[in-house]
């Protein structure tokens, strides 16, 4: 957020300027209702910078690489803005007018990304933008949660005080190790008490052993004004995903989410409906070639279907562009494997751009699949998987997708442990379904096609 607020704050100072500079009577109520560029180059930068995932935790902590990329993104932006002004053009464009447009707005977002990532990190270096927790518990869950806040966390820089008392459980070893004073463990076991002195934003309760925690303490913690929040709540608004190793029945049934009314649905079926057609008529040329070359390569079939599991555990038959030699399981279904020698030549790249793909924009439309949602698995491989990884079955609620929450945030999964982590996000999509969510997810995908993360 504080990096969007930059980039917003920069993109409103320095593009007026620029526009003033080489237009004078460009901000003039009457030019703005004739020049909708004005604001429609600076709506698709911020939305393009949005949608390439260089907001997330990976790209502002990795400045080098973010700042490599965003002129390719701030291109991107600029490019949508100028087809769109010249769709508005009435009669002949004017080619000058419009490239200088083109030309300025580059220019001034390029310089206003690089600014807005430098001045980040120098506010997380200064330890500017610091948080300050207040764990109760310092027992092993106390301690994974350290563990996914600096691997996961919202926040770059995160002040933790963890405050313990025998009754909760044994300290873990791993945290006695950390620097003196940060383990709190006071007789008294006052929480509000110990938030004050660190001057806490959130307390976090997160003990090994729940049976000896004072609730009333924590009550009173909350009326002196102090948000308090549980473990696997916290989890969930933070890291955006489900604690399976952690995760409590009684939390899911009485916490929010789960819920699919006979709107959500519509909409829903609404959206693909208009999502799968429109890109199915766009990509058609880029099919036909593809087609082309699975053809040119060698005999066997263009197109490869294969049994998958949709919601509610229905069966049906996926379609994909073929990328594997023909009788490529002849010894049975196995998972797909990093450089799998099946994969021939032209299959590769298919796979590598999620060309491949493409065909599903057809099992969306015949209703089989949604545009957002859980990846398909094999029936095979959905049977074995439910067997031993609980809550698996939980993810059929929805339709499965050809894109989703699991697979913008989690690389390709061949493994039972990749399956269990890639449930941890199929589940929280599932629990916190919205059309704005799938809007969201599906413009965080441009990011996995511009930079491929994990296809095979």
């Amino acid at each position: 957020m504080v990096l969007f607020a930059l980039d917003v704050l920069l993109v409103l100072a320095l593009w007026p300027l620029v526009l003033l500079l080489a237009y004078p009577d460009v901000l003039a109520p009457g030019s703005l209702s004739q020049d909708t560029c004005v604001l429609t180059y600076p709506a698709f930068d911020l939305l393009m910078l949005f949608a390439t995932g260089l907001y997330r935790r990976d790209a502002v902590l990795d400045v080098a690489r973010s700042v490599s990329r965003a002129p390719l993104v701030v291109g991107l932006g600029a490019g949508l803005g100028l087809l769109l002004s010249l769709a508005q053009a009435r009669g002949l464009p004017d080619l000058s007018h419009q490239a200088l447009m083109f030309a300025l707005a580059f220019s001034t977002f390029s310089v206003c990304a690089f600014v807005a990532r430098l001045v980040l990190t120098f506010l997380v270096r200064r330890r500017v933008l610091r948080r300050r927790l207040l764990i109760i518990g310092a027992g092993q869950r106390a301690w994974e949660l350290l563990l996914m806040l600096k691997r996961e966390g919202n926040s770059l820089h995160d002040h933790v005080t963890l405050l313990h008392n025998p009754a909760l459980g044994a300290i873990d070893p791993r945290l006695e190790a950390d620097p003196p004073g940060r383990i709190h463990c006071p007789e008294a076991f006052n929480v509000a008490t110990v938030a004050r002195a660190v001057g806490a934003d959130l307390v976090i309760v997160a003990p090994d052993e729940r049976r000896g925690m004072n609730l009333e303490r924590l009550l009173e913690c909350k009326r002196a004004g102090f948000p308090v929040i549980q473990y696997l709540s916290f989890v969930e608004q933070e890291i955006r995903r489900i604690d399976l190793k952690r995760v409590e029945l009684g939390w899911l049934v009485y916490s929010g989410g789960f819920t699919f009314g006979v709107l959500d649905r519509v909409l829903k079926r609404g959206f693909d409906l208009v999502v799968s057609s429109t890109m199915l008529v766009l990509t058609a040329p880029l099919l036909l070639g593809a087609m082309i070359a699975v053809r040119w390569e060698g005999l066997g079939p263009v197109l490869y279907r294969q049994e998958r599991v949709t919601r509610d555990g229905r069966v049906f038959w996926i379609m994909k562009l073929r990328t594997m030699r023909v009788n490529a399981e002849a010894a049975g279904a196995v998972w797909a494997a990093q450089n799998d020698h099946r994969v021939t030549k032209v299959g590769a790249f298919l796979r590598r751009t999620r060309i491949d793909e493409l065909p599903q924009l057809i099992n969306i439309l015949r209703g089989e699949m949604s545009f957002v949602g859980p990846r398909p698995e094999r029936p095979v491989f959905v049977a074995d998987l439910a067997t031993r990884i609980p809550l698996y079955n939980e993810r059929h609620m929805v339709k499965a997708g050809l894109t989703g929450w699991a697979q913008i945030n989690y690389p390709y999964g061949a493994s039972i442990d990749d399956a269990r982590s890639k449930l941890s996000y199929d589940l929280y999509y599932v629990k916190n379904f919205s059309i704005v969510f799938d809007c969201v997810i599906l413009l965080q995908t441009l990011r996995e096609v511009l930079w491929p993360s994990g296809a095979r």
